[in-house]
């Protein structure tokens, strides 16, 4: 009777045990997910920042914005812009009149990007974490504001391609479930389900990830 009363007793254990972990798991899962998410967002995000400040100074340059990757990787790599030295103007004595003296010319990419550690202007274009090597969404346009036409640009990636690949450390069933409902909350609140910056449709700069 002992040894029956301890065997249930360890299969009682046991059970506790496994319930435990799984509340556990149930518990962690979610986090995990959001903090993945957010880690890889991050990284997404920072490079659709650099895509619009080379897209910015593009502008510059051509008046124009480009939805071509390969111009624009060529324009960061071989167009120079003017360094200035902004100093006071000598013969202004109210001291509100300044000088613009160019003191050299670097490329883009340099005066964007030299302090960058590891930074490869090569990889511009692709999305961090896509599996397979994915490009991010590039588009150009020109739309009437006021009777004035305004040059416009707009670069996306869904989470699709960035939250593709759930790794080593979760169960791809479960991480696609999740991705899955992350994108129907956004879709039903008719949001973009994914990072973008730029928009076709009004004349703005903004990420996505600056409105929300």
């Amino acid at each position: 009777m002992k040894l029956k009363n301890i065997l249930i007793n360890i299969v009682l254990f046991a059970v506790v045990v496994f319930l435990a972990i799984k509340v556990i798991q149930s518990i962690k899962a979610p986090i995990d997910f959001g903090n993945e998410k957010s880690m890889r967002e991050a990284q997404v995000v920072q490079r659709l920042k650099d895509i619009r400040d080379a897209e910015v100074q593009y502008k510059q340059a051509h008046n124009k914005y480009t939805s071509n990757f390969d111009s624009l990787i060529d324009f960061c790599t071989n167009y120079k812009i003017p360094v200035v030295n902004i100093i006071p103007d000598p013969s202004d004595t109210t001291f509100t009149k300044t000088i613009n003296d160019t003191i050299d010319f670097v490329n883009v990419s340099d005066s964007l990007f030299g302090k960058r550690t590891n930074f490869n202007i090569k990889d511009l274009s692709i999305v961090p974490f896509s599996d397979p090597v994915t490009t991010f969404e590039i588009h150009d346009s020109i739309i009437k504001r006021g009777g004035i036409s305004v040059p416009v640009f707009e670069v996306k990636t869904p989470y699709e391609v960035y939250l593709a690949n759930p790794g080593s450390k979760f169960n791809e069933k479960e991480w696609n479930t999740r991705v899955n409902n992350a994108k129907a909350e956004l879709e039903q609140l008719d949001k973009y389900a994914g990072l973008k910056v730029g928009s076709l449709e009004e004349a703005s700069t903004d990420g996505n990830w600056e409105k929300l």
